[in-house]
C-alpha cells in the first residue's frame, strides 16, 4: 500500500502532462485487450476447414460446404464462404466477391491498430515535452534566485521533470511491444486468407473443368 501511495505522489509531481500520458496508456490497454478477445475468438484450423470444404465439393454437396463457413469462426471462414455461393457465377466475379470478403475481413482485422501505432510513438514525445518544460521552469526559478540555489534542490527539480519521460517512454515501448505482436497475429491471419482463397478457386476451377468435360461427352 506505501509503494502505491509513493507512486503515486510521483505520478502527481510529473505536472499536467502526466494526464495526457495516462489516458494514452488507458486507450491502449484498451485496444489490447479489445483486439486480443477479437483475434482470440477468429482463432481456427484454417488448414482443416480447405480439407473438409474440398471432400463436400467431391462429393457435390455445396450447400454443405456453405452451411460449415457459416458454423465455423474466423475471417477466412467468411471469404471462403461468400466465393462459395458465387461459385456458380464466371471465375472473375468469382474472384471479386473473394477480394472484396478478404478487404472487409482484413480491415475488421486492423481496426485501432493504427491508434496503437500512434499512441506507441506519441507517448514517448509528449514525456519528452513534459521534461523540457519542467527543465525551463527549473532554470527559470534559478535565474530568479540569482543562483543562491542549492543542489538538492536543483536535483529536486530535475527529477521531477525527469518523470513525464520514464512515464512516456514506459507506455510507448509496452504499446510497440503489444503493437507488433498483435500486427504478426494479424498477418498470420492475412496470409490464411489468401491461401485459402486461392486454394478455393483453384478447386472450383478444376470444378468447372470437370463439368465442361461431362457436357462435351453428353454431347
Amino acid at each position: 500500500m506505501e509503494l502505491l501511495v509513493n507512486l503515486l505522489e510521483i505520478i502527481a509531481k510529473g505536472g499536467w502532462l502526466m494526464v495526457p500520458i495516462f489516458l494514452c496508456s488507458v486507450v491502449a490497454a484498451a485496444i489490447i485487450i479489445e483486439r486480443w478477445i477479437v483475434l482470440s475468438k477468429s482463432k481456427t484450423n484454417t488448414r482443416h476447414l480447405m480439407m473438409k470444404i474440398k471432400s463436400l465439393m467431391i462429393k457435390g454437396d455445396r450447400n454443405e460446404a456453405i452451411t460449415l463457413c457459416e458454423k465455423t469462426p474466423g475471417p477466412a471462414a467468411k471469404v471462403l464462404k461468400k466465393g462459395l455461393l458465387r461459385a456458380h457465377r464466371e471465375k472473375d466475379e468469382i474472384q471479386g466477391a473473394i477480394e472484396s470478403a478478404g478487404k472487409e475481413e482484413i480491415f475488421h482485422l486492423e481496426r485501432h491498430m493504427g491508434v496503437l501505432a500512434t499512441i506507441a510513438g506519441i507517448a514517448p514525445l509528449i514525456g519528452f515535452l513534459g521534461t523540457v518544460t519542467g527543465m525551463i521552469a527549473a532554470f527559470m526559478e534559478i535565474q530568479r534566485l540569482e543562483g543562491s540555489v542549492n543542489a538538492a534542490v536543483l536535483a529536486g527539480g530535475i527529477w521531477q521533470a525527469l518523470i513525464t519521460t520514464a512515464a512516456g517512454l514506459i507506455v510507448g515501448i509496452t504499446t510497440f511491444i503489444f503493437y507488433n505482436y498483435l500486427v504478426t497475429r494479424v498477418q498470420r491471419f492475412v496470409f490464411e486468407i489468401e491461401s485459402s482463397s486461392n486454394d478455393l478457386m483453384d478447386l472450383l476451377i478444376e470444378e468447372k473443368l470437370t463439368e465442361n468435360a461431362y457436357k462435351r461427352e453428353v454431347l
